[in-house]
């Protein structure tokens, strides 16, 4: 049938003039006579030939719009919940009276006496810790003392995440003419916009080896990863130990050269360093505390000791989380790890469960529905969150997943000082001398901190690989 449309090339022809002979209404362009403001879809058919000096005639025409070809999801930032920033920081409980700071109540053979040391105090004699005789004497025998519980103060500062962008005024004018995208700063606008977001993401899932890179100086600018506060003194030793840290074995790292990694909310995570074995032989020790999260890393981070997923790795973890006190609310991972436990479940029958998330902000939550909810997989009732930027912690080179951490966000929040904010200066506000330059500045800003009251509550699971 003539004139009859069924492919892009028919609709070319039809709509400027070519049928494959040259003829008929076309544009003089670069490759001589071509149809429209380009060469036809199928080339191999377009029976047009180049035309020597015509170069300057033709020019490729490109869509206005601007399409984003990066994944710049912010998950972890979403996810944590966002309070306004109150004070400089909180008290905490260190430890019990009698019974130590760990979650299981201690006993051993120390005897509760006036001037008991803290060490002591956590393993006392089990039949001084609270059973006394009739009519007891204060402060007498069968450990009838007074004794007090231990506190100490955690301290944050807000930190400024910033990003700066300008634009000329010559490029602002240009992109509205010609070929141009219209409103450049529109444009810059949004995607500087999701890269401020993005940044803020990514620093919340920072991988804590970082933390020990050579030349790495001022990390603590940034927001505290969730890596280094999901972490335990344990697990920064063997880090250092199995030289997955820069300051290790190999570089005679001290425990000085670990501040960034130890140092966490004006206390330290304790490590020492034995030096006894010699230059290039250091070990590293970690002192466990009230500061020391749940972290499952197996047996050590070096190459063979990278371990398979299991279901058995995952529950074993909600339980000591729960068994500590902490009531999980949000599991973060990598989309490998997340499709790793979705097979270990089919291949026991099993199968996810899905879960609606209605965001929040500043405890105020939005209204259910398709506009402000999302449908997410649960692990136990847990919604999982994934995260593209999660890191795989460990020194395997073959398989090796994504972590996973295990949060009880009751205890774990983002302290905002600044809510993002964003500011424009120059030449279009009528003040060039402001930016010093013929054209505008902009700038997002946000201030703020990750913060964490409970860190027994919060678990992390790394070393990890498929198979």
């Amino acid at each position: 049938m003539s004139g009859y449309i069924k492919t892009m090339k028919d609709l070319e022809a039809a709509t400027y003039g070519y049928g494959g002979t040259g003829s008929g209404n076309a544009l003089l362009k670069a490759g001589g006579v071509v149809g429209g403001f380009g060469t036809p879809h199928d080339t191999s058919a377009n029976a047009f030939t180049g035309a020597a000096g015509l170069g300057d005639l033709y020019n490729l025409l490109y869509g206005q719009k601007v399409w984003s070809v990066l994944n710049q999801e912010v998950n972890p930032l979403a996810m944590l919940a966002k309070r306004p920033y109150t004070s400089s920081g909180w008290r905490v409980l260190k430890s019990r009276p009698i019974g130590g700071s760990d979650a299981a109540f201690g006993t051993g053979t120390n005897a509760v006496t006036a001037s008991i040391s803290s060490a002591d105090a956590a393993t006392p004699r089990a039949d001084q810790i609270g059973g006394v005789g009739e009519n007891a004497t204060l402060g007498g025998a069968d450990g009838f003392r007074a004794i007090a519980p231990e506190y100490t103060k955690l301290y944050v500062s807000p930190k400024t995440i910033a990003h700066l962008f300008e634009f000329s005024e010559l490029g602002m004018e240009m992109a509205a003419i010609d070929d141009g995208v219209g409103d450049i700063r529109a444009i810059v606008r949004e995607d500087m916009g999701k890269l401020h977001a993005e940044v803020q993401s990514k620093m919340l899932v920072m991988p804590l080896e970082k933390y020990s890179e050579n030349g790495t100086t001022g990390i603590e600018k940034n927001y505290t990863s969730l890596m280094k506060i999901v972490s335990s003194a344990v697990e920064i030793a063997t880090m250092a130990d199995d030289d997955v840290f820069y300051h290790n074995q190999t570089n005679n790292g001290t425990a000085a050269q670990l501040a960034d990694a130890t140092t966490i909310f004006g206390s330290t995570r304790t490590v020492t360093v034995n030096t006894s074995g010699g230059s290039g032989a250091y070990t590293y020790t970690g002192v466990p505390s009230f500061l020391d999260a749940e972290v499952d890393f197996g047996a050590g981070y070096t190459s063979g000791e990278c371990r398979v997923l299991t279901l058995s790795i995952l529950n074993d973890m909600i339980r000591r989380i729960r068994t500590n006190g902490g009531n999980p609310k949000v599991i973060i991972t990598g989309y490998d790890t997340i499709q790793k436990i979705s097979d270990l479940l089919q291949s026991q029958e099993r199968f996810m469960d899905r879960k609606e998330i209605v965001p929040s902000h500043n405890g105020v939550r939005g209204v259910k529905g398709q506009e402000v909810g999302f449908r997410v997989a649960t692990y136990y009732d847990i919604p999982i969150i994934p995260a593209k930027d999660m890191p795989s912690t460990g020194k395997s080179t073959s398989n090796r997943i994504s972590d996973i951490l295990v949060l009880d966000t009751d205890h774990l929040w983002l302290s905002v000082m600044k809510p993002t904010q964003y500011f424009e200066d120059g030449i279009t506000s009528g003040n060039p001398f402001g930016v010093g330059k013929l054209g505008n500045q902009g700038m997002y800003r946000t201030m703020g901190e990750t913060c964490c009251s409970f860190f027994k509550g919060q678990g992390k699971i790394t070393n990890l690989k498929s198979a």
